[in-house]
């Protein structure tokens, strides 16, 4: 099942992806798609649904993140070892964690906005998790158990922010617009095998990252139980768990986002996003 939210931004509805690439209204059965919606038995009440019955929604419409009132983002840095060696880090022992601010929140194809005074901004594709219920200290045999489902994120980074002005990474990733989410929240009864999935980024359609979770360092169920152990997380938080290499600051010599620029952004069964880079503007 794939759960989507549309609409002009603050005023997005609810919706399911119907098999045939249709977009179908979930207003008469839903008021938005939010943490409660994640809850296993909502799931399956919408399961149940034919897609078909739903109204189509026709014409062009923009997409909002797929979930509303995300409580947290939490980020694994370095979980694909090539991407450690291109940034010059040693391979983790354990995941390393940092928070993404949620008002960096937007649709998969929005404007990012590149910050004020910013001159490294970097893209990193990512698998994002969607937590479907209650997890504290939870083991990793049963840690699945508690992911709703899976989507792309795109980690937006700016590098001067995040490593030369002092302090952790969270103010080189948490500026606005920095956290396209989306086009949909693929079910995890339908996201596949995670565990190897395409990851792929395109800046003016050069490919620059073209990846596989299976390279991850860490996988789903230990990020998701290792989390949990250092903090609650609750039906609608998102895990981001890493990106592959080929970011731009690996680049020799280093390239960066500048205005007028597209990236787009794709995870085999998860979608596919775009976003045209513009400038900040007071």
């Amino acid at each position: 099942m794939k759960l989507l939210r549309y609409g002009p931004l603050g005023l997005e509805k609810p919706g399911m992806l119907a098999a045939d690439g249709s977009l179908r209204d979930l207003s008469q059965y839903l008021l938005d798609i939010s943490p409660r919606t994640l809850d296993p038995k909502v799931l399956d009440q919408l399961r149940a649904l034919d897609p078909a019955s739903l109204p189509k929604v026709e014409g062009e419409v923009r997409l909002g993140a797929p979930v509303t009132a995300i409580g947290k983002i939490v980020c694994v840095g370095l979980n694909y070892a090539d991407h450690a060696k291109e940034s010059n880090l040693a391979v983790p022992s354990e995941p390393v964690l940092f928070m993404k601010a949620t008002s960096a929140i937007c649709g998969p194809n929005d404007a990012v906005i590149i910050p004020r005074g910013a001159d490294k901004t970097d893209w990193e594709v990512e698998l994002g998790i969607v937590i479907g219920r209650k997890a504290q200290y939870v083991e990793r045999e049963h840690a699945l158990d508690y992911v709703a489902g899976y989507c792309i994120v795109n980690d937006v980074s700016e590098r001067a922010f995040q490593h030369e002005r002092g302090g952790s990474w969270d103010k080189g990733k948490g500026c606005d617009t920095f956290a396209p989410i989306g086009p949909w929240l693929v079910t995890a009864d339908e996201a596949g095998d995670v565990r190897n999935l395409d990851l792929r980024l395109s800046v003016n359609e050069h490919v620059r990252q073209d990846g596989n979770t299976r390279t991850m360092i860490f996988t789903i169920d230990e990020i998701v139980s290792y989390v949990s152990q250092f903090m609650t997380l609750n039906p609608g938080d998102v895990i981001c768990t890493g990106t592959p290499p080929g970011v731009g600051a690996g680049m020799k010599p280093p390239q960066f986002l500048k205005p007028g620029d597209r990236m787009r952004l794709s995870i085999s069964g998860l979608g596919e996003q775009c976003q045209d880079v513009v400038a900040w503007q007071p």
